[in-house]
């Protein structure tokens, strides 16, 4: 075991997903925080998505600063459910120490399907995250100390198990006649231009 200061307790773990013709690069940062007032007993993750402007001409400038708000603000929906992630198992010392998890989104190119593939690599790169164990000590005047483990294999790792992935759907078209023509199906880039309407579901498995 070593003794470790806040600043140096942090792991990155990086993810690279292709699906279709779209490109993800998804990094996790594990660093020690402080648990929030709401939520004592809790690690907490924070997501950032950069929709570069090599993915598309439509990011160019500012383009994509809207689309990255909405990919983040989804994921911050999932993972604050406590029926996907038990966050608990983040917290060093209630109130005190947590593990914070920085996810780091770059979309690279983009093929449609963003938040289906997104979810897919996320949920990928904190399945793949390891968190050294650390053990807080206190001394007899009450100071308190963090031991990091450096063995490479005593680590925690957070349960992924129940967090849904996201699969979008798009209906193009309506009903003429006998033939139905609203079919729902899994779309890419082009197709999602089609529909005026788009709806996002989870699933598990």
């Amino acid at each position: 075991m070593a003794s470790v200061t806040l600043s140096e307790a942090e792991k990155v773990y990086i993810v690279h997903g292709v699906q279709g013709h779209t490109d993800i690069l998804v990094g996790v940062k594990a660093e020690m925080g402080t648990p929030k007032l709401e939520k004592p007993n809790e690690g907490y993750l924070e997501f950032f998505v950069d929709c570069s402007a090599s993915a598309t001409p439509e990011f160019e400038g500012r383009g994509g600063d809207d689309l990255g708000t909405e990919i983040a603000n989804t994921l911050y929906r999932i993972f604050n459910n406590k029926s996907s992630v038990d966050l608990k198992t983040l917290c060093i010392s209630p109130r005190e120490h947590c593990w914070v998890l920085y996810v780091d989104v770059l979309l690279l190119e983009c093929g449609g399907n963003l938040f289906d593939a997104i979810s897919i690599a996320v949920k990928a790169a904190l399945f793949n995250t390891r968190i050294p164990r650390v053990r807080v000590l206190e001394d007899e005047e009450g100071s308190k100390d963090i031991e990091l483990s450096d063995d490479p294999y005593d680590c925690i790792r957070l349960s992924v198990e129940n967090v849904p992935c996201i699969v979008t759907l798009c209906k193009t078209g309506k009903r003429v006649g006998k033939v139905l023509h609203a079919s729902l199906q899994s779309v890419v880039h082009k197709e999602e231009s089609l529909g005026p309407k788009r709806q996002k579901v989870g699933f598990l498995g």
